[in-house]
């Protein structure tokens, strides 16, 4: 995988996907500071071992062991914790090498330049993290290289030090390495930045030409009706065909851009409503629309959705406005009178990915919800995972005794369902039912439905009851 990744960077392909998302160029970078740890602290960890130079050796092999264990977590997806620990590590690591290379006659102080690489792949990895990873760490490692490179400061003893003869090569490989490294992390980021840059200068195209489109998933009941959908935003590019939200969306968060991508969701669904709303066969079903958390900000949030609705001409009790539980971890208050006033006026709200969070019992408390959806972390590994049928038989009870609304996410198979339908939920959400759908489909899904092998699973399955 990873030398798969550092191939297309060196062939430019990367240019030639911006809808490549910035994790990849994050396991990219991660995946070249874990094999420069291996090939180089392996080499010197061999070269010490021969000339019994146990410190320097058992310095170096440690970097061997760090780079193991990063790629074994880069394999399982935590890039995150990655980067924390290689980002920590080096610096220890890095340091306790420089106090062993102190400048002496005709070798001058090298392993230093290796602050630099560390520091730049941690403000390209951490950019959107804390004050502390995103500023502090870099800066400190930074410092770190100042400090050290004019200094004498280290062990100056024979038996624990490098010989001088290898101390001089040894300056032309490290100050070569480093800044090959301090290269490809420096191309890595360029690469970022530009694509970054071309999916915001697309994001606003697609505004201005109508490249946006909406998907709808049916949401049923028990009793195999379908009740409402949710809209799911999709991005129809003139030439790199469908790129699918989680490309974009944090790009559009950043950029400012998901506040009028957000408005054009939400009259897009008002006017759906309304065409609906002429139809007996459809006028009952709602939509939900996730809300991103830059909307929720806007001093003038409120004011804006009572004004898309009430000039759609929507009924406000069939649109379902959905937050996830991450949002609502600032300014709660605040919130709390934005979500009543919309409630006020007749829309619903919904907590998305509800379960994953630290303080749902405690925002329920506070909050207007009127209907919970179980996260499909948890429906996935449903049968297989007793923590997670012990988290699913909680949220019913919690809902019932709330008396809200409960929607299973992320349900794909008949066993799934009959579980959760034993276990008393009665409304889902899934591959299992349908796919996201674009309108005409989804309205051509809607009376072939009764007919699909999901739908009499489920009849068959209440029977049982």
């Amino acid at each position: 995988m990873q030398f798969r990744l550092l191939s297309r960077l060196l062939k430019g392909d990367f240019l030639s996907y911006p809808q490549e998302p910035h994790n990849l160029r994050v396991r990219l970078l991660l995946a070249i500071g874990a094999w420069s740890l291996i090939i180089l602290g392996g080499t010197w960890g061999v070269y010490y071992l021969c000339h019994a130079k146990w410190l320097l050796m058992a310095c170096h092999l440690s970097l061997v062991s760090l780079g193991l264990y990063a790629l074994r977590l880069i394999n399982a997806g935590r890039e995150r914790f990655v980067a924390i620990c290689m980002a920590h590590g080096l610096f220890v690591i890095i340091s306790m090498i420089c106090i062993l290379d102190v400048p002496i006659e005709n070798a001058v102080r090298s392993v230093h330049m290796y602050f630099l690489p560390v520091a730049a792949g941690a403000s390209l990895i951490f950019r959107k993290d804390n004050l502390y990873l995103r500023l502090i760490l870099p800066f400190i490692i930074l410092a770190a290289c100042l400090a050290f490179g004019p200094s004498h400061i280290g062990i100056t003893r024979p038996d624990l030090i490098a010989d001088q003869e290898i101390r001089s090569i040894g300056a032309w490989i490290n100050n070569l390495a480093a800044l090959a490294i301090l290269g490809v992390a420096l191309i890595v980021m360029q690469t970022d930045i530009t694509i970054r840059n071309s999916l915001y200068a697309d994001m606003r195209e697609a505004l201005a030409k109508g490249h946006f489109c909406l998907h709808y998933q049916p949401q049923v009941d028990a009793e195999g009706h379908i009740f409402g959908a949710e809209a799911l935003l999709r991005w129809q590019h003139p030439t790199r065909g469908m790129i699918p939200p989680g490309v974009f969306i944090a790009v559009a968060e950043e950029t400012g851009l998901i506040q009028p991508i957000g408005t054009w969701v939400l009259k897009e669904a008002c006017a759906q409503l309304v065409k609906w709303s002429k139809d007996p066969q459809t006028a009952h079903l709602s939509i939900a629309v996730n809300v991103s958390a830059s909307q929720l900000r806007q001093p003038d949030f409120v004011q804006e959705v009572i004004e898309i609705v009430t000039r759609s001409g929507a009924t406000p009790a069939h649109l379902k406005l959905e937050l996830t539980e991450s949002m609502l971890a600032k300014d709660v208050d605040t919130t709390i009178q934005k979500m009543k006033a919309l409630r006020a006026f007749g829309i619903s709200w919904s907590l998305d990915d509800f379960g994953t969070g630290y303080s749902s019992l405690n925002y329920l408390k506070h909050l207007p919800f009127e209907q919970l959806k179980i996260d499909q972390s948890f429906v996935r590994d449903l049968l297989t995972n007793e923590s997670d049928k012990a988290i699913v038989e909680t949220l019913v009870v919690l809902s019932k005794n709330l008396n809200m609304m409960l929607i299973a996410e992320g349900v794909e198979t008949t066993e799934q369902l009959n579980y959760l339908l034993n276990k008393g939920c009665m409304k889902y959400q899934g591959y299992l039912f349908s796919r996201p759908l674009p309108i005409n489909t989804f309205e051509e899904f809607l009376p072939a439905f009764h007919a699909s092998k999901a739908y009499m699973q489920l009849k068959a399955q209440l029977t049982l009851l």
